[in-house]
């Protein structure tokens, strides 16, 4: 193991250029915790590139030649010897045991209770991050970033193999039933959905344990590969699906729908800006801090936006919303109400502004 060990220690590491993300690492211990191709390796690579080159050690834990028992036996003397202050362990094990340094950078999928690490969730690129790999920003950023998601390798993979490396990259990432069950999900984006149901579908194509298969769903949510949000102040209702991505979309199902793609997107905007929200009857999204409702109309126009404020009025008045957003893909705009300021914003806009 020991061989192993300095093979890694005299590795020069490389990275593609580095585009900055919205979070960053210093000084301190850390877990990145994200789904697997949100960029967590990138970000730990390119701050030990910062760093003096003996000073470091990265392991790749996925890496079949490591014996984690001989692993457990040889880091700590191995570190002390070489006089090492950073250890990072990429894609890390529960069964390794950590070791006594000044900065510990671990990355993983769930997030784990660790007392000595500050936790760093890690997503797909929002899309101000995803304006960071394009050449220029133009009219044809949007739209670009409808094809390709927010994983940031994606700009690298010709448009004829996106959906196989999306699903390639799932399928080692995930067991089988997780698999098939983010499949369903992908194909019920952005609408009301349960484990039960889920488990209703699938068993009538393949044999299934009802128990197995809920805590799959559970597991996929806790590592954020697909997320839910509650209907406002009925917990025990049917929550909404979202994905972690809506390249998923395209990869998983030949299902169409951009409506539901269009909600899913602005709905990962609130995620990544720590925003809580719920749904509601004919609402898409209510944050009851701001006292806002964010409507998701691609296409929408001033007919059909009074049409639909005109549906939600008691909600309007009960709760005494102060703002009204309707997010569309290009049009603009604002509309007098007597309730509640009304917004018609571009999504470009809206996810870039303050």
């Amino acid at each position: 193991m020991e061989i192993l060990l300095e093979e890694f220690y005299k590795t020069d590491l490389h990275i593609d250029k580095f585009h900055d993300r919205k979070v960053y690492l210093d000084g301190n211990s850390y877990q990145i915790n994200g789904i697997s191709q949100s960029g967590k390796t990138k970000l730990v690579k390119n701050y030990l590139l910062s760093l003096k080159k003996n000073s470091y050690i990265y392991i790749d834990c996925d890496d079949v030649r490591i014996n984690i028992d001989e692993l457990n036996s040889n880091l700590s003397k191995f570190c002390t010897k070489n006089k090492i202050d950073v250890l990072a362990l990429d894609n890390y094990k529960s069964e390794i045991n950590f070791v006594n340094v000044s900065q510990l950078l671990i990355t993983c999928e769930n997030h784990l209770d660790i007392d000595i690490l500050e936790s760093i969730q890690l997503y797909p690129l929002d899309y101000e991050e995803f304006l960071a790999y394009e050449h220029k920003y133009d009219s044809s950023a949007l739209n670009h970033f409808l094809q390709l998601g927010g994983f940031p390798h994606m700009h690298k993979i010709h448009s004829d193999a996106r959906s196989i490396y999306i699903q390639k990259t799932l399928k080692y990432s995930l067991e089988e039933m997780e698999f098939d069950i983010l499949k369903f999900c992908a194909k019920m984006m952005s609408q009301k959905i349960s484990a039960y149901t889920i488990y209703e579908r699938l068993k009538s194509i393949r044999k299934i344990s009802k128990d197995k298969l809920y805590k799959s769903f559970e597991n996929l949510i806790l590592k954020n590969y697909i997320h839910s949000i509650e209907k406002f102040e009925h917990p025990k209702a049917t929550k909404k699906i979202y994905l972690c991505d809506i390249s998923l979309k395209s990869a998983l199902t030949t299902d169409k729908h951009f409506g539901r793609l269009f909600e899913n997107m602005v709905f990962l905007e609130l995620l990544k800006s720590n925003i809580k929200c719920f749904y509601d009857d004919g609402i898409d999204f209510y944050i009851p801090h701001a006292q806002e409702i964010i409507l998701c109309m691609p296409f929408t126009d001033e007919r059909a936006l009074f049409k639909k404020i005109e549906q939600i009025e008691a909600f309007i008045f009960t709760r005494n919303i102060k703002k009204i957003t309707a997010i569309t893909m290009n049009r603009e705009g604002s509309i007098s109400h007597p309730l509640s300021k009304i917004e018609i914003l571009p999504f470009d806009i809206w996810a870039i502004g303050d």
